[in-house]
């Protein structure tokens, strides 16, 4: 297994400020109805296509450095995951029927109940679906290792050109747009593949072509936007938007330095994930926040406050899950 790299690190955290600044936008803004024709798209359009073929690159991204890494399954790592995932879940509804009751209204245990449930009952479709990952992974791992380097390529051509024409061209229901287990099986091996055959450390022209790469993937999804549905265009296995994620994985994996400050940023990655997007947080708080912020402003005032709310919800949600590891020590410490 390789050891943590600042440079991956670095790209944890634009992955996942990718992730809530997609959300801040189409998931907030709605994408614009397709125009057909690009003379007759607004500025502000061009904005929200542009931003939303930048960052929807987030998930694919994120899923490319665990396969990159390697998980290696165990029940410390279920547990850790599951742990997490239950902090936020069982927290925040508990928080909200806290504020419910001192408002006047009643306690619902039902809803209560469910929280609990963080791996079936959930808004949250990449919890289950990375939970999936996370026990196949020993297989996925296994059969990479039994595969030589020609043969794991041909699979995983074989295998994603399945899931980019059988799934986002053809509709197919195991992978329409990219949001299942098959769309993070896919990104997994795509990121295997470059950590066990592909030399990237310090390559600064493939850097170059990388970045290029990806601007000019993410520039062409955009312009199809104008023509085409938002859930076709900025689908996960969309091909460009596939071009555009492993490119970006590309520029950071090439990167060379260490910073103990990125590293501990970057633990509060999917921390980001499960406080901004859990349902009370994200229908009372986020969404109505982008949507008046989009609304009340001019479009620089509004770039602005939708950089400074990406980083202001990054920075809480890693504040919020130091402060739960450190109290985690602590009780482990008491105990011992």
């Amino acid at each position: 297994m390789k050891q943590r790299e600042s440079n991956i690190e670095a790209l944890r955290i634009v992955a996942m400020m990718a992730v809530i600044g997609v959300h801040l936008d189409g998931a907030s803004l709605d994408l614009p109805v397709p125009a057909g024709d690009v003379a007759a798209v607004s500025v502000r359009d061009w904005w929200r296509l542009i931003v939303e073929a930048l960052t929807i690159i987030g998930v694919n991204c994120f899923t490319l450095i665990s396969g990159y890494f390697g998980i290696r399954a165990s029940v410390r790592g279920f547990v850790r995951f599951a742990g997490q995932c239950l902090f936020y879940g069982v927290g925040i509804c508990t928080v909200a029927m806290l504020l419910r009751v001192a408002q006047g209204g009643v306690w619902e245990w039902m809803e209560w109940g469910k929280s609990w449930l963080v791996f079936t009952h959930t808004d949250l479709w990449y919890v289950p679906a990375y939970l999936g990952l996370f026990l196949l992974s020993p297989l996925l791992n296994a059969g990479v290792k039994g595969l030589t380097q020609r043969q794991f390529a041909a699979v995983l051509a074989a295998f994603v050109f399945f899931n980019v024409y059988g799934g986002w061209l053809c509709g197919g229901r195991f992978n329409a747009t990219g949001y299942t287990i098959m769309q993070l099986i896919m990104m997994y091996l795509i990121g295997r593949y470059l950590g066990e055959y592909v030399p990237l450390r310090g390559n600064a022209l493939l850097r170059r072509v990388a970045v290029v790469t990806y601007l000019v993937a993410s520039l062409l999804t955009a312009v199809i936007g104008v023509y085409a549905r938002g859930n076709f265009t900025f689908a996960y296995n969309q091909p460009l938007v596939v071009v555009a994620s492993v490119a970006l994985f590309v520029a950071f994996a090439t990167l060379q330095f260490s910073s103990q400050v990125v590293n501990w940023l970057a633990s509060g990655a999917f921390a980001a994930y499960l406080l901004h997007k859990n349902p009370y947080v994200w229908v009372d708080y986020v969404r109505p926040t982008a949507r008046c912020l989009w609304e009340d402003g001019s479009l620089f005032e509004f770039t602005l406050n939708y950089i400074l709310f990406t980083v202001a919800i990054y920075l809480a949600a890693t504040l919020i899950d130091h402060l739960r590891r450190r109290l985690i020590t602590v009780k482990v410490t008491t105990k011992q």
